[in-house]
């Protein structure tokens, strides 16, 4: 009875350390297609004078996403702060909104971004990260709904940043 006891406070505390541990992402649940259909997709994309953007949103960052050329993989992506003095960002709305008109409604969108590098860093200090800044130009949505970004297994939590490059 009592190594019944220990074996249900030990699952007990390995579930609490998983749902507060950072790294630990959970299931997946962004769905999409196959990685055969991704890889088929991307390799079949036009390509041109611009970048592919998912904007990814987690609450208090300001981070826009991550942006990778023309046919190449979400791995050799790079997450990405928007200069905005040419143009505003697509989700440039006040954080307390309704769902679809509040800065963040299009998490996980697909587009096509335009503008260049600036080679400049900043530091976005919410996720502790120094990350390139890119000067944006133009936008235009390719997909509302692309699925996962990285793997098939990617989760998407509002309030932790679990996506990236692996």
């Amino acid at each position: 009875m009592l190594n019944l006891k220990l074996v249900c406070i030990s699952a007990g505390c390995l579930a609490l350390c998983q749902c507060m541990n950072p790294n630990v992402a959970g299931p997946p649940n962004m769905g999409g297609p196959t990685q055969e259909e991704r890889q088929a997709s991307i390799a079949s994309e036009p390509t041109g004078n611009f970048y592919y953007g998912r904007r990814y949103y987690v609450e208090k960052t300001r981070f826009w996403g991550y942006l990778r050329e023309p046919r190449q993989s979400a791995e050799k992506s790079k997450l990405v702060i928007f200069k905005e003095n040419l143009k505003k960002n697509p989700d440039r709305l006040p954080e307390d909104g309704p769902d679809d008109a509040r800065y963040g409604f299009d998490n996980n969108y697909e587009y096509r971004i335009y503008g260049r590098y600036t080679g400049e860093k900043a530091y976005e200090p919410n996720s502790n990260q120094i990350l390139p800044v890119f000067s944006l130009t133009d936008y235009e949505v390719v997909n509302r709904q692309p699925g996962w970004l990285f793997s098939p297994k990617d989760h998407f939590h509002p309030q932790r940043f679990t996506l990236w490059a692996r």
